[in-house]
């Protein structure tokens, strides 16, 4: 499969990932798409056992289709972080046939990072979710957009 754009994607459940350099942060929706929800921080090792574990957890939760945070500079423009994901993607893509979307992440970790802290997680215990809050911001970004192209 290519990658897709968010309304390409097939019905059913998604996975989103927020992948940076030491860790990729994983949330999930169900069927309906109503709510995404952490699920873990995966930390990186190599490609392929990170992919397994991305994989697994596609498998688990019966995912269609992953939404990938797509880090652009906040003026719009692309630098090597978002050639990084797009590579991620490509490669995932030749491991399993499956449909990838990505979804502007600007500010989603800033976002988890002030709901976390007003929820009253501690720094040490912020420091092992935010990745995982950030992709459910991430995920719900992208239900909401496609909740608004709904006719």
């Amino acid at each position: 499969m290519p990658i897709v754009t968010l309304e390409d994607l097939p019905d059913g459940p998604l996975i989103a990932l927020d992948p940076g350099s030491k860790t990729i942060g994983v949330a999930a929706c169900g069927a309906s798409r109503g709510l995404s929800t952490p699920v873990e921080t995966i930390k990186r090792t190599k490609f392929t056992a990170d992919a397994e574990r991305v994989f697994a957890l596609l498998d688990e939760r019966q995912a269609v289709a992953i939404v990938m945070g797509l880090p652009v500079n906040m003026d719009g423009s692309e630098g090597p972080r978002v050639q990084s994901v797009r590579a991620m993607a490509r490669n995932l893509m030749r491991l399993r046939d499956l449909p990838i979307a990505f979804q502007d992440e600007r500010l989603s970790t800033f976002e988890a990072e002030e709901k976390l802290i007003s929820a009253g997680v501690r720094r040490d215990k912020r420091k092992d979710i935010i990745d995982a809050h950030a992709a459910a911001n991430i995920l719900q970004s992208a239900l909401d957009r496609l909740e608004m192209l709904r006719p």
